[in-house]
């Protein structure tokens, strides 16, 4: 279907063309630089301006990853079922099976360097037989899972600000339409930062990454300074099954998802491909680099949050409604204190915010491109000017506004929507990574056209341990905190995953499958020599 890779591509007549792959016209066009030769193998033009680089876009990765910061702020789930010795161990799972992943995605964005990431992915290695479905179906899950990933995100940080209320004023009376209004404040500002600031986004990205890691250590060492100290039997070797799940290994599956939530956004970089310098090489390092150093701070933060935590019970019941809170408050015993290093946290959300929706709107663009959302021709379109994708942009933070509104009603709606992240994700990985271990099963390492970057022998095995971590994910995400729960503690993510699987297999039979023929040719090469 698709060239093979080379390192020096020698092309002759190519085309300017909106057609499906095998459809050639010609015309003369300038020699093309590295990654403008990765875009035109796959029949795509450059359209998006290349303002990333690895270190500015290893700092978009970890800051839209926000790995300690997300660690405290889904410490309850942990705490109620595995304890603190099982909030440790799962954390540490968790950073093992995304390194598996990252490295796998990796291999596959060096050989695709598009934004459209897990489906076009899977439109280049899948069998011809079921090509076309499998990168259909992997477009939209890709597609939801980020644009809930913008609205869970938002939502978190507006309900930490209002956390933050409750923790210095105790006559704040809460309401969940004060914290969508909130909302509605932090996806405006994301929306002003990535179109009137977008030309500098890069040099944002970098400074906020200064801001994530010496955040971190505003936040870890008075943290440590200033509170008492738990031994380490109580930290390593304290596993609870407060949820009342049969035993305590259950208990700590069931909440494994605050490693898993720290460590969603991984595949970030593959959907800023188009706008990267050398993408096939810079997307698997920023993967691995952003992966390794986000985990090393999460699992220090992890461990330095439950040596100083108070009693158990007190942090779980804490009116703000986030654990980390009543630890911080615990450790420096005033709520000045407290607010201060919760500001670093909220700020940190703040702005990853902007980083996801950049996301978001690459990857909805992207699919657009292929026709593979409703009002394509509209979404497709890119500014001249700022050679931005203003249309998906603002659809991102439309759609999240509207999904905020869910809030209003039942913040358990909304909950479930939000845990749709991690289902959706993972799903996603699981099919790309399924046809890549088909891929190499079915046809010999030197005929499979490989980046720069690539897994040798190893690939197989890494594959095989990462689908299997991916999975065990997905299905205890479904999982509800507590066993026999009632309709307002249910953890109705299967539900919302669910209907979101029978939308996209609908809109398939009906629209999809007239439309969508997979990844479409813009420039065609007819015969390339390396």
């Amino acid at each position: 279907m698709f060239p093979s890779t080379s390192h020096e591509l020698k092309h002759t007549a190519e085309v300017t063309a909106i057609t499906t792959f095998g459809d050639t016209i010609t015309d003369n066009v300038p020699k093309r630089n590295r990654d403008e030769e990765d875009l035109a193998r796959f029949g795509k033009k450059q359209q998006l301006r290349r303002n990333f680089k690895l270190l500015s876009i290893v700092a978009l990765t970890c800051t839209l990853m926000v790995t300690w910061e997300g660690a405290l702020t889904t410490f309850q789930s942990g705490l109620l079922n595995g304890g603190p010795a099982g909030l440790v161990y799962g954390f540490i799972f968790a950073w093992i099976g995304t390194i598996l992943q990252a490295l796998v995605m990796g291999e596959m964005a060096s050989m695709v360097p598009l934004a459209g990431g897990q489906y076009n992915w899977v439109a280049v290695l899948a069998p011809p037989s079921c090509s076309k479905f499998l990168s259909y179906l992997t477009g939209w899950l890709s597609v939801i899972s980020w644009q809930a990933a913008l609205a869970g995100s938002a939502f978190l940080a507006g309900t930490m600000i209002q956390g933050l209320i409750v923790l210095n004023n105790e006559s704040y009376n809460f309401q969940r339409w004060h914290g969508t209004l909130i909302l509605y404040a932090i996806l405006l500002l994301a929306l002003f930062v990535n179109t009137y600031l977008a030309r500098i986004l890069p040099q944002i990205e970098a400074y906020v990454l200064i801001l994530h890691i010496v955040g971190f250590f505003c936040v870890l060492i008075p943290l440590v300074y200033l509170a008492p100290h738990h031994s380490a039997r109580e930290v390593f070797a304290t596993f609870t099954n407060a949820g009342g799940w049969e035993d305590k290994g259950l208990s700590f599956f069931v909440g494994i998802s605050t490693g898993m939530f720290a460590f969603l956004g991984v595949d970030a970089g593959g959907h800023m491909a188009e706008e990267i310098q050398g993408a096939s090489t810079v997307i698997p390092r920023s993967m691995i680099a952003s992966t390794i150093l986000n985990g090393a701070l999460g699992l220090s933060m992890v461990i330095a949050a439950l040596f100083c935590m108070g009693d158990i019970e007190e942090t779980l019941t804490t009116p703000t409604g986030f654990p980390f809170m009543e630890v911080f408050r615990y450790a420096t015993g005033t709520n000045k204190g407290a607010t201060l290093m919760v500001s670093v946290v909220v700020a940190a959300f703040i702005f990853m915010i902007v980083g996801v929706l950049a996301t978001a709107s690459r990857m909805a663009w992207a699919f657009a491109r292929e026709q593979g959302l409703p009002g394509s021709s509209v979404l497709v379109k890119v500014h001249k000017g700022t050679k931005l994708p203003l249309y998906t942009i603002c659809m991102s933070v439309t759609i999240s506004m509207l999904l905020g509104l869910i809030n209003i009603g039942s913040s358990t709606a909304f909950n479930a929507m939000t845990s749709l992240c991690i289902a959706a994700f993972y799903s996603c990985y699981v099919v790309a990574a399924g046809v890549m271990l088909h891929k190499r099963l079915t046809t010999p390492l030197e005929k499979i056209p490989f980046g720069p970057f690539k897994l040798g022998r190893t690939g197989i095995p890494i594959i095989i341990a990462s689908i299997v971590y991916s999975v065990i994910g997905i299905f205890f995400s479904f999982w509800p905190a507590i066993p026999n729960p009632e309709p307002m503690t249910m953890n109705w993510s299967i539900v919302v995953f669910g209907g979101a699987l029978v939308f996209c297999f609908g809109f398939w039979a009906v629209h999809g499958k007239n439309v969508y023929k997979g990844p479409l040719i813009e420039i065609n090469t007819l015969s390339t020599t390396y």
